[in-house]
């Protein structure tokens, strides 16, 4: 029986098991973009883990989503991730770029530009912003040439990533952000080749991850997607013929893995699975709801990561797990006890709350 401690190989990289650390945006970088050396740290301390995904990175300036989030926008920014990836390395890790392209889920408080969506269609939420929580604009609607441009922001950000010492990038097309909203059929209402029919609204997603492979090799690129999610606003009319269009398209692509979210039931889940032929990563993590709305995830466990080991998972994230217990691996090993983070100290911040988790004491 395959459990979460089986060596695995995913494309060039050799994973010691079968645990994946979820993106999380933890957003611990400098005003200017940049990673710190407490970001080195934070990263470094969770290296025992199979696969690192890093915090959400903006591919370029349109596509920044946080205030205080490190990019990949350009070469200083790029070299400051340096001593991250380095720092895994030491500790014996592996560390992939997960590449966040907001699109309407911007503010130009942020990025001193107005964002960017498939239409000029405002989300029903608040974004982030340097002077806190704002009413989520109606960005620009993309031109098709710019759709193009946007979709290469993403191989572009790929090479930096990679230059900067990663073992490869993640595609953030999950949780509502620009590949989600093109995916969608509230906030992409266009009438040109991406949008309308399932076919084209699941080009964007395609070309980007093209693009990506061919910049960097199929086996170092990924992409995580949300099937049904209902964040931040988004709605995805005919979602399983949505997704399984997806993935066959993917399929003839060829990245090394698809990272789902379990947001959907798990009957569709498992036809994805079928569909899916590669390598395939499993959030199990499921969303409470409330008033028919997303508003936050339910803990990943052991037990429920080796369920769907069983239903055919290759590989299980773990997201806020992480946050308190830098020694995950180790203790679901033993079964130890899981430390419970303090909310408080999710986004943004000091050292509080980002290196102070210890690994778990043992006591005679």
């Amino acid at each position: 029986m395959t459990t979460l401690f089986d060596r695995y190989r995913l494309g060039e990289l050799d994973l010691p098991n079968r645990v994946v650390m979820a993106p999380m945006s933890r957003v611990r970088g400098t005003a200017r973009g940049l990673a710190t050396p407490a970001m080195a740290t934070y990263f470094a301390q969770r290296a025992t883990v199979g696969l690192l995904i890093s915090d959400g990175i903006g591919p370029n300036v349109v596509g920044t989503s946080n205030p205080g989030a490190a990019g990949l926008r350009r070469a200083e920014e790029a070299a400051s991730w340096r001593q991250v990836t380095d720092a895994v390395h030491a500790n014996g890790g592996r560390i992939v770029a997960q590449l966040m392209h907001g699109g309407r889920i911007g503010h130009r408080l942020v990025t001193g530009t107005q964002p960017v969506g498939p239409s000029a269609v405002a989300a029903r939420a608040s974004v982030f912003t340097p002077q806190g929580p704002q009413p989520a604009p109606v960005p620009r609607a993309l031109t098709t040439v710019e759709v193009g441009e946007q979709a290469r922001s993403y191989a572009e950000a790929a090479r930096r990533a990679v230059d900067a010492g990663f073992d490869g990038v993640e595609l953030h097309g999950a949780n509502g952000y620009l590949i989600g909203q093109f995916l969608s059929s509230n906030a992409n209402l266009r009438t040109d080749r991406y949008g309308g029919s399932v076919p084209n609204r699941i080009r964007f997603a395609v070309e980007a991850v093209a693009a990506t492979v061919d910049a960097i090799g199929a086996d170092r690129v990924g992409i995580r997607l949300s099937p049904d999610a209902g964040i931040w606003d988004v709605v995805e009319d005919d979602a399983p013929a949505l997704y399984d269009a997806l993935l066959d398209e993917l399929g003839a692509v060829g990245p090394a893995y698809v990272h789902l979210e379990a947001t959907t039931d798990e009957d569709t889940m498992l036809a994805l699975r079928r569909r899916w032929q590669g390598t395939l990563v499993v959030n199990p993590s499921t969303w409470l709801q409330r008033d028919g709305a997303p508003y936050g995830p339910v803990a990943t466990n052991r037990d429920l990561a080796e369920a769907w080991l069983g239903l055919g998972a290759d590989l299980i994230s773990f997201g806020r797990a992480y946050v308190a217990n830098p020694d995950l691996v180790e203790r679901l090993r033993l079964r130890l006890p899981l430390a419970e983070a303090d909310p408080a100290t999710f986004y943004g911040g000091g050292d509080a709350g980002y290196l102070d988790y210890p690994a778990y004491r043992h006591t005679a």
